[in-house]
């Protein structure tokens, strides 16, 4: 085992070449798999993503269709929507591969740092596409409230998709963004301290954040999703803050061995 782990570690450039493309060529034939299978989900998944729009408009009476402008748009939209569905399913293949290909070259430490990562961040993930989703409805009453009386709203197929899911993504991102400061800080990139100087900044985008999910004149719903995001924020730099801590006592205990050896 030993010598297993010795020689992975003093693999030759061309080696590492030939795992990368290995590793790849495994994650590239899933998402291709992937995609397939996401050919076939394509008609649920829009009949999802198209319902809030469709519930909006028919609760308010607004006139409201989703448009494909061109012959091969429908054709376009599905190929896109089936690579993503593709990725998604097939995330804990190529994200092993990933993992397997930089893991040799990782401290036991630096494992044990991205794992705690990967635990914490897909729960938070999944939960800012949660929210996104119960939002999603809220953008829609808004975008198409901007409809002239007496008009219709022709929407692009692809682009209200796309934007859906982006909404889906940013808002997933947003969640995960204190673990990652956390690990940054572990990592020693970047200190408790140092990530507080910039609490104006991040509570500036979060409240963006919030205004844009909820789209309405009611303050105290922008207040209510605000606070989880700023809970999370802040226990971040506690935890950071903690870690800075520890690793000043370590260092200090550290100091203190060599002076007494040199005394």
């Amino acid at each position: 085992m030993a010598r297993r782990k010795d020689k992975e570690r003093r693999m030759s450039l061309g080696s590492h070449l030939r795992e990368l493309r290995k590793r790849l060529s495994w994650s590239a034939g899933f998402i291709l798999a992937g995609s397939v299978v996401g050919w076939f989900l394509f008609d649920p998944v829009f009949k999802i993503l198209q319902q809030p729009l469709l519930d909006v408009t028919e609760r308010r009476g607004i006139e409201a269709i989703v448009n494909f402008g061109t012959v091969v748009s429908a054709f376009d939209l599905r190929i896109q929507i089936s690579i993503f569905l593709g990725v998604i399913l097939t995330s804990p293949v190529w994200l092993w591969n990933f993992w397997a290909f930089i893991a040799p070259g990782l401290k036991q430490k630096e494992k044990r740092y991205a794992t705690g990562f990967t635990v914490a961040a897909v729960p938070l993930f999944l939960a800012g596409t949660a929210l996104a989703w119960t939002s999603l409805p809220g953008f829609v009453v808004v975008l198409i409230g901007f409809t002239p009386e007496g008009s219709s709203n022709v929407i692009n197929a692809s682009e209200y998709i796309l934007f859906a899911i982006r909404i889906l993504l940013i808002f997933g991102i947003a969640f995960v963004m204190p673990v990652v400061l956390v690990l940054l800080n572990f990592a020693g990139l970047a200190t408790g301290r140092g990530i507080l100087k910039s609490w104006r900044l991040a509570l500036f985008i979060i409240a963006v954040v919030s205004a844009l999910a909820t789209p309405t004149a009611e303050p105290m719903t922008m207040f209510l999703l605000m606070a989880p995001l700023s809970a999370l924020y802040f226990s971040a730099i506690g935890i950071a803050m903690a870690n800075d801590k520890r690793r000043e006592r370590k260092l200090a205990k550290l100091v203190g061995a060599d002076d007494l050896e040199l005394d």
